[in-house]
């Protein structure tokens, strides 16, 4: 007889997942893995994969597990891994509540990106606390088709370059990573964010995913734009002693932004889960075989 292995889809701003509790990290989830699940004509399908683990079953995590009970195992649609993803916590947390792991109030989870701060809330909504953004010294400079603008290098532990530009559209389709140059700024692949004016303290992006291409939306992304524009508006709150927030309008809805004197950085949006399930490990078996 067959395993069946229990999973959930759950989004955020429609950044979507496919999550896979397994507390004692018992499953082998190699990248082909992860990215045959994330497969939207052949697999489940979403922009990337929660592996839910406990922290001390984990070799990367067990040294957060005083913190953080839980891991958020992260990989990107392609499989590969990520060391934080924004969205992706919110729908994580979600989904510890509704397994009875969490309830309504603060909540720790850790990422490879370092133990993260969540805060359920009564109205539905999910506040993660980010960190502080780096902001690497250079000039950045992305392209798209034969038009190029600069780009301001953030990183929320995953790299950023954020262009503001005259129209969403100038994005192109972002199925493929847009170039960037120098080449040394980003060795690893970086996201990149598009962004336009909506109103005061109100923008729009696009976003091009390393490992995703683009997605309805990205957390860290929206961060990263905030974190840009408050510098480009002469905002900074570590000069001005006064907390930032942005709304970030991204294709699949909106986020808000909130960075503080400290560099400290809230994310608040909505997380859902939509559906769960049992998939068939032999099915899996054989996509890896």
């Amino acid at each position: 007889m067959s395993t069946r292995i229990a999973f959930l889809k759950g989004h955020g701003t429609e950044n979507d997942f496919v999550i896979v509790p397994d507390p004692e990290n018992a499953l082998d989830l190699p990248p082909a893995a992860a990215a045959a699940l994330c497969d939207r004509r052949a697999g489940i399908g979403g922009d990337g994969l929660l592996h839910v683990v406990r922290s001390a079953a984990h070799p990367e995590a067990a040294h957060m597990a005083a913190e953080a009970e839980w891991f958020m195992d992260y990989r990107n649609g392609d499989g590969s891994v990520a060391e934080m993803c924004g969205n992706g916590v919110r729908v994580f947390a979600r989904y510890l509540q509704r397994a009875g792991h969490a309830v309504e109030g603060d909540l720790a989870v850790a990422t490879r990106g370092g133990v993260k701060t969540v805060h359920l809330a009564k109205n539905g909504d999910v506040t993660v606390g980010m960190g502080r953004a780096l902001l690497p010294e250079g000039d950045v400079e992305v392209s798209v088709g034969e038009r190029s603008w600069p780009a301001r290098n953030v990183n929320m532990g995953n790299p950023h370059a954020v262009a503001f530009v005259a129209g969403l559209d100038h994005a192109g389709d972002l199925y493929t990573a847009p170039p960037f140059r120098p080449a040394t700024a980003y060795p690893d692949g970086v996201n990149v964010e598009f962004v336009v004016d909506r109103g005061p303290r109100h923008v729009a992006m696009r976003v091009h995913e390393r490992g995703s291409g683009e997605t309805r939306s990205c957390g860290t992304g929206a961060c990263a734009v905030a974190v840009a524009t408050a510098r480009r508006d002469g905002v900074d709150p570590a000069v001005t002693g006064t907390p930032v927030t942005y709304t970030v309008d991204v294709p699949g809805g909106t986020l808000v932004i909130t960075e503080h004197p400290d560099g400290e950085i809230e994310m608040t949006g909505p997380a859902v889960i939509v559906a769960e399930g049992e998939f068939d490990a032999e099915w899996l078996e054989g996509v890896l075989s």
